[in-house]
């Protein structure tokens, strides 16, 4: 089995699981607690805090532990709305037509409670320009929310133009950095946001914990009502062993980030490359060629439909299909349909993400597998 799909979900790096043990094995008690048993446990949560704040140029102060990028997307969306609402009336959500869920459906509930919510486009390549938000921006502005890069195509977005603009308009910037955290660099500092959403499992650490940056004065309101975990911002008994994971994970990640992209970047081109030299124009990139994930390649396939790849891989190549299936029926990914990407072209879209565990045997293998699951769907 050639796992190819990495910006799914990763597998818990090594040291995150030396790391996650001894909160298995030991170290049982609750952090909150007042006697030396949970010293531990409390040391542990707030080193992790800095580990987290750290990947990304934050004060530890600054970062928020969560369930994962879903609640993070959530709580900095549903929060800064309804906070900037009540402080200066302010009731409008501007996002991309190319965000993840977590992002769009929070965003057509809030426009349900009364909120303006403004989509902006993508050009062909799924980018997301300065000038499209420049003309919708107003003193109405409450949030602008953009992801940092996307998960099925890898667009890079220029975040840092995105928050300039916000904040000359007295907005706040979120921005979805699930897929780009560890990837390429995510400095707060650099990118300007007020608010960055983060998932321990695209980073190998465990799933179910994550984490939300939110910029040092900012007041949302409360994500959890109860004792007051969090500073208060989120109550419930923390959970210790998922928040040593992801702060490992963060530690794991940020280590010779760049190098590492180089080479992610080095084996996803050679997968592209072995396509095309065998496909020829019978397969097609989505995205650009620059300023894209290095560990992205999302590819149509011409006269096929992903399902009927994937099929015919099953066992031997693990990708995901750039085409939403949903209870039978097979759909345009909203994200391809954004970027104005052909129907035909579009159904027969494979996501391929490498990772740390792919090789350049991987590659050329998985190469070979799915050129011959295309010429036998196309049979």
């Amino acid at each position: 089995m050639i796992y190819l799909d990495y910006n799914a979900t990763t597998p818990i790096a090594s040291e995150v699981v030396d790391a996650m043990l001894p909160f298995l094995r030991g170290h049982f008690a609750n952090p909150s607690s007042s006697y030396a048993l949970a010293d531990e446990p409390r040391e542990a949560v707030v080193h992790a805090r800095q580990q987290v704040a750290a990947l990304i140029g934050a004060s530890a102060e600054e970062v928020v532990f969560t369930s994962g990028g879903t609640e993070s997307n959530n709580q900095a969306l549903r929060g800064a709305a309804r906070a900037r609402r009540q402080q200066d009336g302010r009731k409008r959500l501007i996002t991309s037509a190319v965000e993840h869920p977590a992002v769009m459906e929070v965003c057509r509930a809030l426009s349900a409670e009364g909120f303006d919510w403004v989509v902006l486009p993508v050009d062909a390549e799924g980018r997301v320009h300065p000038a499209f938000l420049r003309r919708v921006i107003d003193e109405d502005t409450a949030l602008v929310s953009v992801m940092h890069a996307n998960n099925e195509v890898g667009t890079i977005q220029p975040i840092a133009e995105f928050a300039a603009i916000a904040h000359e308009a007295g907005a706040w910037m979120h921005t979805d950095a699930a897929q780009s955290v560890g990837k390429i660099s995510t400095d707060v500092s650099d990118l300007g946001v007020d608010l960055l959403s983060i998932a321990s499992h695209k980073i190998y650490g465990p799933k179910g914990v994550g984490a939300l940056y939110m910029r040092r004065g900012l007041e949302l309101p409360n994500f959890m009502l109860g004792a007051g975990q969090e500073n208060g911002r989120r109550a419930g008994t923390e959970n210790v062993l998922g928040i040593v994971g992801l702060g490992a994970a963060c530690a794991h990640v940020g280590c010779e980030l760049e190098a590492h992209g180089v080479q992610l970047q080095a084996l996803r081109d050679s997968l592209h490359e072995r396509l095309k030299d065998a496909l020829g124009p019978e397969v097609r990139l989505n995205g650009p060629m620059e300023g894209r994930l290095p560990t992205t390649l999302s590819v149509g396939f011409a006269g096929v439909r992903a399902h009927a790849l994937l099929a015919a891989l099953e066992g031997e190549v693990m990708a995901s299909a750039g085409a939403a299936c949903k209870s039978g029926n097979e759909g345009i990914s909203t994200v391809l349909k954004a970027m104005g990407v052909p129907e035909s072209w579009a159904l027969g879209t494979l996501r391929l993400s490498v990772g740390e565990g792919t090789t350049e045997e991987d590659v050329a293998l998985a190469a070979e597998q799915i050129v011959a699951a295309f010429h036998g769907a196309r049979s």
